[in-house]
């Protein structure tokens, strides 16, 4: 019989704010490297492969924060006005020539989406209901940032629900699917032994957050600062986004 894991007898290891800021580090060396670097390069590489290390990590922590939000209306909520207050930064530091046109959704919506789908999956008494909602959620990520695979990283997550033993399994999975997606998506770009290089850097982010989540993660939040956190991961979004678009066209 297995039962869901509400902490870890790590009390070294990393806490969550700590492995949240390393995520978004994680983050804006992926983001600067694609607003300032050339595709191709050592360097671009290497920075948005670490960079694949936030995403899913965000998702753990949706996740896991599901079982001790307060109020799941409110930080609903919150998501939704941060999406919306973050979509002008994201267009613009990622527009071609300056202008602000719609590309996609930001990250700030696809981690709606996916809080949404926990919300699907946890709440919803029907099973048939619960999964064709959260499927029909994980359609619309289609429009968003991390299109479909934050959607399943958190169905993955909510399957393990803090069991340590399928928590391992969940994760084995988000890194094959991301490594193997990235494999067929690089065929006929690369020679074989390149390819192969290419789906190895990319699914090494996600299994960067493995290591962080399954073994140096000590379950615990910051005992100081929790408020300042908890604004900073909500704010750091839109504000990194808007420098990097004003720096760009500076340059």
């Amino acid at each position: 019989m297995t039962t869901r894991m509400t902490s870890k007898n790590t009390p070294c290891g990393l806490n969550r704010d700590v492995i949240k800021m390393i995520a978004m580090g994680t983050m804006l060396l992926n983001h600067v490297a694609t607003v300032f670097m050339e595709p191709g390069t050592f360097l671009f590489e290497l920075f948005v492969d670490i960079g694949y290390f936030t995403a899913i990590t965000m998702c753990y922590f949706l996740v896991e924060g599901w079982h001790y939000t307060r109020s799941r209306r409110r930080y609903a909520l919150r998501l939704f006005l941060f999406a919306l207050l973050s979509q002008i930064p994201f267009s613009y530091a990622f527009s071609e020539d300056g202008s602000l046109r719609y590309s996609n959704l930001n990250m700030m919506f696809t981690l709606l989406f996916c809080f949404l789908i926990i919300w699907a999956l946890k709440e919803i008494p029907d099973p048939g209901k619960s999964r064709a909602m959260a499927f029909f959620l994980t359609c619309c990520t289609a429009f968003c940032d991390w299109a479909f695979f934050a959607a399943v990283f958190t169905w993955l997550f909510v399957w393990a629900d803090g069991v340590p033993e399928r928590q391992k399994t969940a994760w084995r999975w988000a890194v094959l699917c991301f490594g193997g997606f990235t494999f067929l998506s690089g065929i006929g770009r690369f020679p074989p032994a390149g390819l192969l290089l290419y789906a190895a850097g990319a699914a090494a982010g996600v299994a960067l957050s493995a290591v962080c989540i399954l073994y140096l993660y000590n379950g615990k939040r910051a005992q100081r600062g929790r408020k300042f956190f908890q604004w900073f991961f909500y704010l750091f979004y839109p504000v990194h986004l808007l420098v990097l678009g004003l720096l760009r066209f500076a340059l």
